[in-house]
């Protein structure tokens, strides 16, 4: 499933929609992006905030160390910590919405219980939040450096491109110097150069808006989120969470196909047996004064008898076909594909064959989908492939109906999702109104 620290720090930056360090780079994009303009504005004003923080401490924290040889310095001295601790909690969510990068909490879980003590020692003890204090006391002269690289950049640029508007609402025109070169725009069309070169600055501070947010997310992410170990637990916990609830689904698939399977044979091959048993009976009652009536009841019998073995093959077939264990799943889904009320094309792509799990899953995810297919999708043709994509095997069916397909509680291909879900894979399918119906499965080959 891959290396787990890579996937937990990886999905620390994983949040909906786009991030400053996934954006395009092209300078239409950028110009077009909320991102730019919140990065700008916060690296640009996130100063005052810094230096209000940088205050707090710089006062705080001698006084209360100062005072907590006498009772007032510890009390001081709590209120700030979950001052400082509140601080790192806000900045979070300032970068979330100037960035777009979500930074999880990296604090311990507080005790359970109305005893504030306890509470306290664990905020205490707690690396996280001395992480905060380190990242509030650096963060003043970042945030200078950020303002500063700012405004060198956007001043310029904004007064420049802001020319020819200035000059049409003035009085006289504007002298703009550069160096010892001086130019001077006497109407909007004579700023117009100006304003050009002003775009040009202004295309290049939003490269360096985006640089340096980038680094500032990177700063924040280092001291404000978890360390890859907190990652990896997170990560391994949220995996457990998740396979913890595939497998109580999965027992719930389970139960309900042993059901299915007891309904099965108590409706219809033991009925059918028990009439075969019965006519066998009224044949024996018959042989020596009907003949020709128990022969009719023999026959009666033979018929039903071979109708009980074709159920009994269908439902051993159900449950797990003799040819996906003998010949692999190409065979097998060539036999389903056979069966089909509609043409379907066959592709399967495996170098060698999958564990038995995955191979029954997957059958059965095309026995379903075509079964839906041949019931409710109106097809004139459906297309099934098995390939493997790296440590997992993707199957897909297509078919080119009515569409509107659902994985509804209950349904068919709910049941699916869940098989799927036993061994980590998932199910997805995509059917707008219309057509056409693809249903996805990406099962893993390990786990």
């Amino acid at each position: 499933m891959g290396e787990v620290s890579g996937a937990a720090v990886r999905a620390a930056w994983r949040v909906p929609g786009r991030t400053v360090t996934k954006g395009s780079w092209r300078p239409a994009a950028m110009a077009r992006s909320p991102l730019t303009w919140t990065s700008a504005v916060y690296l640009q004003t996130h100063v005052a905030l810094a230096f209000g923080w940088f205050l707090v401490l710089a006062i705080g924290l001698p006084l209360s160390l100062g005072l907590s040889v006498i009772w007032i310095g510890i009390p001081m001295l709590v209120a700030l910590m979950v001052t400082w601790r509140f601080a790192a909690v806000l900045d979070r969510a300032l970068v979330r919405l100037a960035f777009g990068v979500a930074i999880p909490s990296p604090y311990r879980p507080l005790p359970r219980g109305l005893n504030p003590l306890t509470k306290l020692r664990t905020m205490a003890t707690d690396p996280a939040t001395w992480k905060d204090l380190l990242y509030l006391v650096l963060l003043f002269p970042v945030a200078v450096a950020e303002a500063a690289v700012m405004l060198v950049l956007w001043l310029p640029a904004v007064t420049l491109v802001s020319l020819p508007v200035v000059v049409l609402f003035g009085e006289r025109g504007v002298e703009v110097g550069f160096g010892t070169v001086s130019y001077w725009a006497g109407n909007p069309v004579e700023a117009l150069p100006i304003a050009a070169f002003g775009l040009v600055i202004a295309v290049a501070a939003m490269y360096v808006t985006r640089t340096v947010a980038i680094g500032h997310a990177w700063f924040a992410r280092m001291l404000l989120g978890p360390n890859v170990s907190q990652s990896e637990n997170r990560e391994l916990r949220a995996r457990a969470e998740r396979l913890q609830a595939s497998r109580a689904r999965g027992v719930d698939a389970v139960e309900a196909e042993r059901r299915r399977i007891e309904r099965d044979l108590h409706d219809g091959a033991q009925q059918r047996l028990l009439a075969v048993a019965m006519d066998i009976g009224r044949a024996r009652a018959k042989l020596e004064t009907d003949p020709e009536g128990a022969r009719a009841l023999i026959e009666q019998a033979h018929a039903g008898t071979k109708e009980a073995i074709t159920e009994l093959r269908d439902l051993a077939r159900g449950i797990y076909p003799a040819i996906l264990t003998d010949r692999g799943l190409d065979p097998a889904l060539s036999g389903l594909a056979g069966r089909a009320p509609v043409p379907v094309e066959v592709d399967v792509d495996l170098p060698e064959r999958p564990p038995a799990a995955v191979e029954s899953i997957a059958y059965f995810i095309v026995a379903e989908s075509l079964a839906n297919i041949a019931k409710y999708a109106r097809a004139t043709r459906a297309s099934v492939r098995v390939v493997r994509e790296d440590h997992w095997v993707v199957v897909e069916v297509i078919d080119n109906g009515v569409g509107g397909a659902r994985a509804e509680p209950g349904g068919g291909l709910a049941g699916l999702a869940d098989r799927a879900a036993t061994i980590d894979g998932m199910l997805i399918v995509d059917s707008p109104p219309g057509g056409p119906t693809i249903i996805r499965a990406d099962l893993p080959c390990s786990w």
